[in-house]
């Protein structure tokens, strides 16, 4: 398999903080991969370098064979938080980032339709922010990345701060959108049984500066549902695996 997204000695430094050093892998076209790590071991720091939007030091990123030296459209950012504007509707917040680039155009009444049904945001679309749950306004987000079709989607702990059943449910959504469109995906977490249950890989990171200690491939059969594939032995195993990796067992 090719690599859409190749990194090779890739370090970061801020100030005298040495926070990346030697990140090296690939990744390939329709994966889905996440990254977990301890906290301040650079994985937000990380994705933000794919992104091309901080620079860095040492080594190099490649996205379709290209020098990553600026953001990419064909790339999708979803961040930690929302980030929706409150005066926007959720059509409006889903097409500004496409309205903010004179470049692109919208979507089809019939494509935008399709997106909003992908998102389980049907008949929500006059809604304001802050007449949504927090699982919709994730949704939004996930959204807003998803609107310009980008051909890799990068997730910087977008469900962190969610109650767990909501965290769920969204996993559940990401499944299905992932299974659909079979987009390259990289996800930062801190959630191991997440990451087993979404990824075709896991990459491990050391504590600060950190690199890439272990590449797990999920070996688990797709299309995955969360209570069927919860109960495989296999999920178990990769837990425990992971979790001894990541020395919390």
């Amino acid at each position: 398999m090719s690599a859409v997204i190749s990194m090779a000695s890739v370090g970061k430094t801020f100030g005298n903080l040495r926070v990346l050093g030697d990140v090296s892998a690939d990744i390939g076209a329709a994966e889905f991969v996440s990254v977990l790590g301890p906290s301040g071991c650079g994985k937000s720091t990380l994705l933000r370098l794919i992104a091309g939007l901080t620079s860095f030091e040492d080594g190099s990123i490649r996205f379709n064979g290209a020098e990553v030296t600026t953001p990419a459209p064909e790339m999708g950012f979803v961040f930690q938080t929302s980030n929706l504007l409150p005066w926007l509707t959720v059509r409006d917040n889903l097409l500004l980032g496409i309205d903010l680039d004179v470049a692109v155009q919208r979507p089809s009444d019939a494509a935008f339709a399709e997106l909003v049904e992908t998102l389980g945001l049907t008949g929500f679309e006059a809604s304001h922010p802050h007449q949504l749950s927090g699982g919709m306004r994730h949704r939004v987000a996930i959204g807003q990345a998803l609107a310009r079709n980008p051909q890799v989607l990068l997730m910087d702990e977008p469900f962190g701060a969610l109650d767990a059943l909501t965290r769920d449910r969204l996993n559940m959504e990401l499944l299905r959108i992932w299974q659909r469109d079979r987009k390259t995906v990289v996800l930062v977490t801190h959630s191991i049984s997440e990451a087993v249950l979404l990824s075709d890989r896991v990459l491990v990171m050391s504590e600060r500066p950190g690199t890439i200690v272990e590449d797990v491939r999920i070996d688990l059969p797709r299309p995955r549902d969360p209570s069927v594939t919860r109960e495989d032995p296999a999920f178990g195993d990769y837990v425990v695996r992971l979790s001894k990796l990541m020395g919390v067992s």
